[in-house]
């Protein structure tokens, strides 16, 4: 098959990629019904056993990132010791915040603090304290754990492919384990689990967006809302993303993602100016505050002694399961635009300056839209509860210019689509890939028709159910893959750190054995030839 397209790949992580989506493709079109069961028993299934498992590793992710950006191996450079950084601070943080949250924030910014307004986990409904609540978890969501997870799979990928000449690819964080055996099956199946959560991860983020659109458009009377009208919207994003993929990294994602941040800007300083500013401003300080206070106990509280039912499941683990999927294509994407940059730069780089202006968007949007449904008589939050796509416009709806700003936050919407789209496509061509030769754009292409095409699944199959179900099925697997990476990126930072060779820490290699040395250097063994154990 791959022959007759004459596309270049390795034919194992492709083949199996493709196989298996098409598959699920074939389930989800044929019996969407029993799709969308099959959907809900996972995520009760997972959710109710795993979810203290997720609140304990996506904690523990965040704990790894900050301690190794502010270790001594913070000096560490991700290239050559006199590399320079080949983006600007300006135009790197731009790239960095559209693919990592984009859609999603947009999504969310209004519908999940009035959602916590409505139906607070440890408050009562509409008041102050439910408001301070909502905002705290809103933060909590969306903010640093968010990009530690992030920062996990880009800081791994980035410091083997950079420093140490490794592909990049999600197998090359995982050569301290497997050595060489990073080129056969084990390493084959590492891209495939990341070529699936990247599918899927991304094509949650597009059916939100796709919902928002929908909405967006009812709102000004142009379309209905309706599946038949979001496939449509489907088909022609993609196409956009197409037109975007084939213009290349520079020309086409980096336009984008800067046309994203100033069409955000817009949208942000005008909603901060004509609403309640100063309510607004005093909010987020205050917020902040709260978020930062209750860090630790936010981190690893699991929902179990309070037995409040289902609240964490659909939010908290829906995001970890999120963000884990998404981490494939969001670290590979941040680790290829961040090559020249040392580990503490990326580190602190990633982590702080994303999630600020993330925290200044929730506050200002997430504030607003509190004065707004006070004065509606809670009509918002009603409304918004049956229907979270609306909450955006519904917000809009009561401010001046509507027509014009709705128009605005529509484009955002289909703008992000396309960066994500096409950044997806890129991050999924580069794991599945021929390695060392530049893939043909049909190959690329290609990808962003599929993702296009699981997105729709997923709607039809149930809808936003679907869609964060998807994203919390993807997450189990690759989390351990994390896991793993982690333990290899310290062992080999250490290594670097004393002049060692990347090929002393990995744990076994063919025709090596290791034998206990206590030497000087502090490692506890050696390997000698000899047959492996």
């Amino acid at each position: 098959m791959t022959e007759a397209l004459g596309f270049k790949v390795n034919p194992r992580v492709f083949v199996v990629s493709v196989v298996v989506i098409a598959a699920f493709l074939a389930v989800g079109v044929s019996a969407p019904e029993a799709t969308e069961r099959a959907f809900e028993a996972i995520q009760a299934t997972i959710a109710e056993t795993l979810g203290w498992y997720y609140v304990l590793v996506v904690g523990a992710f965040l704990v790894f990132v900050v301690w190794i950006g502010a270790s001594r191996f913070g000096h560490l450079r991700l290239g050559d010791e006199d590399e320079q950084p080949h983006y600007r601070y300006l135009t790197w943080f731009a790239m960095l915040f559209t693919a990592g949250m984009g859609i999603g924030l947009v999504f969310w910014s209004v519908a999940e603090p009035l959602s916590h307004l409505a139906s607070p986990p440890r408050a009562e409904s509409n008041t102050a304290e439910a408001a301070t609540e909502a905002m705290r978890w809103t933060f909590f969501h969306w903010g640093l754990h968010a990009w530690a997870v992030y920062l996990v799979v880009g800081l791994s990928l980035a410091y083997f492919a950079y420093r140490h000449g490794l592909p990049l690819s999600m197998r090359s964080a995982l050569y301290p384990l497997l050595g060489d055996r990073i080129n056969g099956w084990a390493g084959d199946a590492v891209d495939i689990f990341a070529v699936f959560g990247t599918m899927f991860g991304v094509a949650t983020s597009l059916g939100l967006g796709i919902l928002q659109v929908n909405a967006g458009l009812a709102s000004l009377g142009l379309v209905e809302q309706s599946l038949t009208v979001q496939l449509v919207l489907i088909v022609v994003v993609t196409a956009g993303a197409l037109a975007s993929l084939l213009a290349g990294l520079d020309k086409g994602i980096l336009r984008l993602s800067v046309t994203n941040l100033a069409l955000g800007g817009v949208l942000l300083l005008f909603v901060a100016a004509v609403g309640p500013t100063l309510f607004a401003l005093g909010g987020f300080v205050e917020q902040l505050g709260v978020y930062l206070q209750t860090l630790p106990e936010t981190t690893l509280w699991t929902e179990t002694m309070s037995g409040a039912g289902d609240w964490q499941i659909d939010w908290t683990i829906f995001y970890w399961g999120w963000w884990i999927s998404w981490s494939p294509f969001v670290g590979l994407f941040i680790a290829r635009v961040s090559r020249g940059r040392s580990i503490r730069e990326f580190v602190f780089g990633v982590l702080l300056v994303p999630a600020g202006f993330t925290f200044v968007w929730l506050a200002v949007f997430g504030n607003t839209a509190f004065a707004a449904d006070a004065e509606a008589g809670g009509a918002i939050a009603e409304a918004v509860a049956q229907d979270p796509a609306i909450a955006l416009f519904a917000l809009l709806d009561t401010l001046p210019l509507t027509a014009i700003m709705s128009a605005l936050a529509i484009l955002l919407i289909g703008v992000y689509f396309v960066t994500s789209s096409d950044s997806a496509s890129l991050v999924i061509d580069q794991l599945t890939k021929t390695p060392g030769v530049e893939s043909p754009r049909r190959q690329r292409a290609f990808w962003a028709v599929l993702e296009g095409a699981v997105a729709a699944v997923l709607l039809v199959a149930g809808g936003l159910g679907a869609l964060q179900t998807a994203a919390i099925t993807t997450a189990v697997p690759f989390s351990l893959i994390m896991l793993a990476a982690c333990w290899g990126l310290a062992r080999a930072v250490y290594a670097d750190h004393r002049g060692a060779p990347l090929e002393e820490i990995v744990l076994s290699r063919p025709g090596h054995v290791r034998v206990p040395d206590y030497g000087e250097d502090g490692v506890p063994w050696r390997e000698i030839e000899g047959p492996s154990p």
